[in-house]
């Protein structure tokens, strides 16, 4: 009842289309990832290519959220919105006729960008309308449109096999379609929109350090997620000789949990502060990769990699519990750099796995690195948030409740 109570308190249609733009235009961002067994094969790419083919529209995409992000603040959402839409069904058309060689899929990975930059126009579309206290909850659910990828890995390794890689990404043009006629009719933009400015004032925030620690927290979390996701197929299929299609069930299995899993991140730090649970869920991501890098058997490895995922999706849910604190009014610009920054991480996994790869032979190496860094983001949050954010601007509220013999008790409860 509470969720729903939350959900109403806004405007459901325009959450429900931030979520489906998002969703589809999340699927078509990391297609490459689960047809990267077929193309490889057509292709006949070394481990280090097909880390980079499946880096670079990840790359593309965060750098794009930042114009994006300026779009959305300037035009609105809803126009930026049905303009992505429209820009990412070019890639596919060319992709489904033209793409040859490795040289043109990785053009077609540059233009698939766009799909990815749909994340700075969704949240702040969603968040604009909720107040707050449901910041979490509304971020969290338009964000777990990052559940594209479980589309991806189930249907395009299925497809391709019957229609071939090019097919799928001509199939993909329908639910693209789809969302933009939907979107068109159901999004609308925030009356508390506010107004353009120029160019200049959006990069104000890049004075501040804050954003700097946001982008390097959501770096881990998202860019975690999102690289995985792009690289779980190749890892299956390369280092644990599972089929094709088979690889795709278990990276879906493990990619399911990060994204359906954000709402609940976002929840629980609208319920018990997004640095508390950002603690406890960069710990275990570590842990789990640390774990995933020793190389286990097959049951081990799926289990470490679908509860850091999970781990991983709820820290992106976390850390968009936070963002619109600090930054309410350039939530669109800010948005851009932030998932930028994700997106970057993401395009360093990938890249770090396959060249560690045909550099030590062991991917064990890559997941260690990864660990590593999870560790040291669970330091640094403890450290900034001890020096500046616990005494700055994380929100600090006064509760009063009566008690009995007609006294009052004030509890100073911090939002972090």
């Amino acid at each position: 009842m509470k969720l729903l109570k939350a959900i109403k308190s806004g405007h459901p249609g325009t959450l429900f289309s931030a979520f489906l733009y998002f969703d589809i235009s999340f699927m078509v961002w990391v297609l490459l990832g689960p047809l990267a067994v077929y193309i490889s094969q057509d292709l006949a790419l070394t481990a280090a290519q097909k880390g980079l083919m499946v880096a670079i529209p990840i790359l593309s995409g965060a750098l794009l959220r930042i114009p994006m992000g300026i779009l959305t603040d300037r035009i609105g959402p809803k126009k930026s919105g049905l303009l992505g839409m429209i820009m990412t069904l070019a890639p596919l058309i060319w992709g489904w006729q033209f793409a040859q060689n490795l040289t043109q899929v990785i053009a077609l990975g540059l233009l698939l960008g766009v799909a990815g930059a749909s994340f700075a126009v969704a949240l702040p579309l969603a968040s604009r309308w909720y107040s707050t206290e449901h910041q979490g909850i509304a971020m969290g659910i338009a964000g777990a449109g990052n559940s594209g990828t479980v589309l991806a890995a189930l249907l395009a390794p299925r497809l391709a096999e019957s229609i071939g890689w090019h097919g799928v990404l001509g199939v993909a043009i329908i639910p693209v379609s789809f969302t933009l006629v939907t979107f068109f009719f159901l999004a609308e933009d925030s009356p508390d929109q506010p107004g353009p400015r120029p160019l200049r004032e959006y990069f104000k925030v890049l004075k501040g350090s804050d954003i700097w620690w946001f982008d390097y927290f959501y770096g881990i979390t998202f860019g975690g997620f999102v690289g995985l996701a792009s690289f779980l197929v190749i890892f299956f299929v390369d280092q644990y000789g599972l089929a094709r299609v088979t690889a795709g069930n278990f990276t879906a299995a493990c990619v399911f949990a990060g994204s359906f899993f954000r709402p609940l991140g976002g929840y629980l730090a609208d319920r018990f502060g997004g640095v508390r649970v950002l603690t406890i869920l960069y710990g275990l991501a570590a842990l789990c990769m640390l774990g995933v890098g020793a190389l286990p058997p097959l049951a081990m490895v799926t289990f470490l990699l679908f509860l850091g995922m999970l781990c991983l999706g709820m820290g992106n849910g976390s850390v968009f519990q936070l963002v619109p604190q600090r930054y309410r009014s350039e939530i669109g610009v800010v948005t851009g750099i932030v998932g930028a920054a994700g997106g970057i991480g993401g395009f360093f996994l990938p890249t770090l796995l396959g060249y560690l790869k045909e550099f030590t032979g062991s991917y064990g190496t890559g997941f260690f690195v990864f660990g590593l860094a999870a560790v040291t983001a669970l330091i640094l949050l403890q450290v900034v948030y001890s020096l500046s954010w616990q005494t700055s601007w994380l929100s600090r509220r006064i509760e009063i409740a009566p008690v009995e013999g007609g006294r009052i008790r004030m509890e100073v409860v911090f939002g972090g």
